[in-house]
């Protein structure tokens, strides 16, 4: 094939939108050009991953952890303030012993009198080891059967006027922390339990207990008081 004719078949299929091979012979230039247009290495390319996975896992693993630690903040804030009002309900009991005492005639040491009620009554439930459980919602304010304070189940608490959305939990007001499983309640991971310690006579010691778990962490929150009779 002559030099014009190979020239316009070149031309021919540049035309047709083709890109001719080489023609001429490839020698030791020819292939020290070719390793010199290779692409990377797959040593190099998994290298450059590796680089990239952890650049980008970085901050997805500190996204994640402040998502946590933003979740366990939220489940310590509300066990602190049902820990808290276990510890306000147990004065709530030994003031109402008072005014019992206080509304009966005839009795002189009206805050003995409602000291050793108050004594009796707690401990028969919640004496250390013994724990109890606290649940004033439908219930009277005592220590009897069918009362608010019983012996401790590990009964789950309930939120009442709760319901599992799409987009999680809604609520409407008022809203409930209860051991009885309600008509539009729904259960949380929170159990709360009450013990008392006999310090003297005339000093009571009140811990109120809130646990919960959370990937498979027990967590708990506990706040502790000390009662005395009226004076």
């Amino acid at each position: 094939m002559s030099m014009n004719n190979l020239q316009s078949s070149i031309f021919n299929f540049q035309k047709r939108g083709f890109t001719p091979l080489e023609t001429r012979s490839k020698g030791a230039a020819d292939a020290k050009r070719a390793l010199s247009l290779t692409g990377f290495t797959l040593i190099e390319t998994m290298i450059a991953v590796t680089i990239l996975t952890f650049a980008v896992a970085g901050p997805l693993y500190t996204a994640s952890r402040a998502i946590l630690a933003a979740t366990i903040s939220r489940d310590q804030l509300t066990a602190s303030y049902l820990a808290q009002e276990g510890i306000e309900y147990v004065r709530a009991l030994r003031d109402n012993e008072y005014l019992s005492a206080h509304a009966q005639p005839g009795i002189t040491d009206v805050s003995g009198t409602a000291w050793n009620n108050f004594i009796t009554g707690i401990e028969s439930l919640c004496l250390s080891p013994a724990s109890c459980s606290l649940d004033p919602v439908l219930r009277p304010m005592g220590y009897t059967l069918g009362s608010s304070v019983a012996a401790y189940t590990g009964a789950p608490l309930y939120l009442t006027n709760c319901a599992y959305v799409a987009g999680g939990l809604s609520c409407t007001p008022p809203n409930l922390y209860t051991e009885q499983n309600l008509p539009g309640s729904v259960q949380t991971g929170f159990k709360r339990a009450l013990q008392v310690f006999h310090i003297s006579a005339t000093d009571e010691r009140v811990v109120s207990t809130v646990s919960w778990d959370f990937h498979g962490t027990t967590y708990s929150v506990t706040v502790a008081d000390h009662l005395t009779p009226w004076q």
